[in-house]
């Protein structure tokens, strides 16, 4: 039997910001990873000019990206076991956090031409 899509139940804020949150965690411009545990920490967050930010080689629409300054998704991630919330300045993505299938990376995050 395959895998149960969002077993947690996450809604589509919190997948959003997740996919986006593990996409920032594996940038070691933004993000340290813990070599032990798989742990990443998050401190560096993109900023929008118009309608969209740039995320590593990506475009990602900023409607997309409301989450990243939402305290109460980051404590929903953080009581599923997916993250440590240090709102509004950190997030720490925890091996489990980093590993779950969102299934929205192909549509929130776009290849870049600029």
């Amino acid at each position: 039997m395959p895998p149960k899509q969002n077993p947690l139940k996450l809604n589509p804020l919190q997948l959003k910001t997740l996919t986006l949150l593990q996409e920032l965690a594996n940038d070691p411009e933004t993000a340290m990873i813990d070599a032990l545990t798989g742990d990443s920490t998050v401190s560096q967050f993109p900023h929008a000019h118009g309608n969209h930010f740039h995320l590593g080689r990506y475009v990602v629409s900023s409607a997309d990206a409301t989450g990243l300054g939402n305290e109460a998704v980051w404590k929903a991630l953080e009581r599923k076991g997916l993250a440590r919330s240090f709102f509004p300045t950190a997030i720490t993505l925890t091996q489990a956090g980093r590993d779950y299938d969102t299934g929205l990376r192909d549509q929130i995050l776009h290849g870049s031409d600029h």
